[in-house]
């Protein structure tokens, strides 16, 4: 069963697959982060690079099946934060690329998947 969530204009329902439970809330959009609060957060991670609004990581691994694997250790973080990288992949080159789509931007969400991205690659 996968996770169910439902929107209807700012009123959001979420039913969780594992244990069925439903909560219900207001939706509240991601955030965009000033330019100076992606400043000071871009500042704190290695490798990645600021493109436009968008942040980037760009790898080089010792062969295709080693980039795969990197590539599958990301699914976990990914779902769990509800928020996905999106990944390029060529032979032994991979592209992560994080951005808030809905926000328009930058946003915390991209960070903090970051942040635990560059821990799994380390």
């Amino acid at each position: 069963m996968y996770e169910r969530i439902v929107i209807y204009g700012d009123f959001v329902i979420h039913q969780q697959p594992e244990n069925n439970k439903i909560t219900r809330g207001k939706f509240e959009m991601a955030k965009l982060l000033t330019e100076q609060e992606i400043q000071e957060q871009v500042s704190t991670l290695s490798n990645w690079t600021l493109e436009k609004s968008k942040l980037q990581l760009n790898l080089v691994f010792k062969d295709f099946v080693e980039a795969i694997n990197f590539v599958n250790q990301l699914v976990e973080p990914a779902e769990s934060a509800g928020h996905h990288p999106d990944i390029e992949i060529s032979y032994n080159r991979v592209k992560l690329t994080l951005t808030t789509h809905d926000a328009g931007g930058l946003t915390q969400k991209d960070f903090d998947l970051a942040k635990i991205i560059s821990r799994n690659q380390a």
